[in-house]
């Protein structure tokens, strides 16, 4: 059922500041950006609270750069911002490799890296990439900055660690050795929510991480542990099955994830060892 616009209150920081300060109140405001999915609940009556904090002309928080080697990308950067820029293409090429299936034109230039990770949907395409690079989240509040490793941020579906005074501001990304990969499998390649969604690094240490097979994204250390000691594809696969925990849904079966994320994972480990194609 949807909800009449009128019963609204709109709120518009002035700054991070500003932002935080409104927070930290006995109702915290809901924060609100590029809203991709936003309107989509909104339009669907299942958004809870009416006070909205738009973040939107915060600036300060759409700034990617490298500081003291370590890729930071402001929690407001678009995934058209991903597309085009230089630093992200050269440090996290399969971070693009993702932004560019994340719905058509408009969408990626309306969608922000902090939404699809705080929405906390296991089918948000980014949100492998940001495990298997090990990505560190920071939240803000009036009493401080915390930093959150990407994989301790989840706590159950669409449910994360973060407070309702905090923000998250940014994402910290060290650099990543290794050959980066990404695969979606949707109904389309983009403007389609996907049913498997697949991330990884081929190094010493690889590094595979899934969505839409499980409560949340997920790394699989079985999985890694057996590439990492020259198993076969095989046992990988034999592991991988024990890690992931796919639902039949309106999307897809379980089934069907279960043999789509081993072909995956043998197509990853297939193409980076031979030099083929990869994100």
């Amino acid at each position: 059922m949807r909800t009449p616009v009128s019963a609204f209150e709109h709120l518009e920081p002035r700054s991070l500041r500003d932002a935080l300060r409104l927070l930290n109140d006995e109702r915290p405001p809901v924060p609100m950006a590029g809203c991709t999915d936003l309107y989509v609940s909104l339009k669907f009556g299942t958004l809870g609270g009416t006070r909205f904090l738009n973040l939107w002309n915060l600036d300060e928080l759409r700034r990617i750069r490298v500081e003291r080697d370590i890729l930071s990308i402001g929690a407001l950067a678009t995934f058209g911002q991903l597309i085009k820029s230089p630093v992200v293409q050269k440090r996290l090429p399969s971070l693009v490799a993702a932004a560019r299936e994340i719905g058509a034109v408009q969408i990626q230039n309306r969608g922000t890296l902090g939404g699809n990770i705080v929405n906390a949907s296991p089918a948000g395409d980014a949100l492998p990439v940001l495990a298997v690079a090990e990505a560190t989240l920071v939240l803000r509040s009036l009493g401080g900055t915390r930093r959150v490793p990407f994989t301790a941020f989840y706590t159950g579906y669409r449910q994360t660690v973060m407070r309702p005074d905090e923000l998250l501001v940014a994402v910290e990304i060290p650099p990543v050795e290794g050959t980066q990969w990404f695969r979606k499998v949707g109904t389309r390649a983009a403007q389609a929510i996907a049913k498997v969604v697949m991330a990884a690094v081929r190094a010493p240490r690889p590094r595979v991480a899934l969505g839409s097979v499980a409560p949340t994204v997920v790394r699989v250390p079985r999985t890694e542990a057996v590439l990492a000691s020259g198993g076969s594809i095989e046992e990988a696969q034999a592991a991988l099955q024990t890690e992931i925990h796919p639902i039949d849904d309106l999307r897809s079966t379980a089934a069907y994830r279960r043999r789509v994320s081993a072909n995956l994972l043998a197509l990853f480990w297939r193409q980076t060892g031979q030099g083929e194609p990869r994100a």
